[in-house]
């Protein structure tokens, strides 16, 4: 399932702006909240990379790209690209530069768009991020995924790699200032054999990729799993 060349999305790509952002957050998350990262050599040098990640804070689309190898790619909310002004542009090229790719809170024509973009980002043989579940998790448990990453997965070929986030939801304003402060850790972990899937009916395989996704995240983040898709959360 593709879609036509010429109505493919531009391809966003990071620029200047997210390696100097990275290099200045990396050592600064470091004192805030003492990162544990394993199985960094999971994440493949090269070629393309889908990311699948539980959500627990705002903090998980920093806290990823500063403990990966790669530059990393995340959908952001489409509002954070909005605005008239100098503002509005100031958001425009900043979300722009880091090759964020903006998304609705909708299903439809702007829900396949999103997907689109983050399928052309795969093609070109970099690393993208989603977080299955769509939105962060208020009680802490594991949701059910949604089917957006699987069809990425099976639309691109790409090599799929689950990663469990710890502590993040812990984190709180000046919380790095009290004793007993959290510590995040981010879990590479490896990739999904999904070969076995490559003749099984798109829709088959799709649901099965997806509980392959939550599954493989579970055991990283030692989450306990709802059962239920989330609908606690609006970011």
């Amino acid at each position: 399932m593709t879609t036509p060349a010429a109505s493919r999305p531009r391809t966003p790509h990071v620029g200047a702006v997210y390696f100097i952002g990275r290099a200045i957050l990396r050592p600064v998350f470091w004192v805030l909240y003492r990162p544990r990262i394993v199985g960094r050599a999971n994440l493949p040098e090269r070629g393309a990379v889908l990311l699948v990640s539980n959500h627990l804070s705002s903090l998980d689309t920093l806290i990823i790209p500063t403990s990966a190898t790669r530059p990393v790619q995340f959908l952001i909310k489409a509002s954070y690209f909005a605005g008239s002004g100098m503002i509005g542009r100031f958001k425009r090229w900043f979300f722009g530069s880091i090759g964020g790719v903006p998304v609705h809170r909708a299903t439809g024509r702007d829900a396949r768009a999103a997907l689109d973009a983050g399928s052309s980002i795969l093609r070109a043989g970099s690393v993208f991020a989603v977080f299955p579940e769509g939105t962060r998790s208020r009680d802490g448990k594991l949701h059910d995924g949604h089917g957006g990453a699987a069809w990425m997965a099976r639309d691109t070929g790409s090599a799929v790699v689950p990663v469990g986030l710890i502590g993040t939801g812990a984190v709180k304003p000046l919380s790095h200032l009290l004793p007993g402060r959290p510590r995040v850790e981010v879990h590479f972990g490896e990739p999904l054999d999904l070969t076995d899937l490559e003749s099984v009916p798109d829709g088959r395989a799709r649901r099965e990729i997806t509980e392959r996704m939550m599954a493989a995240i579970a055991r990283l983040s030692g989450q306990e799993r709802s059962g239920s898709v989330n609908a606690t959360s609006r970011d």
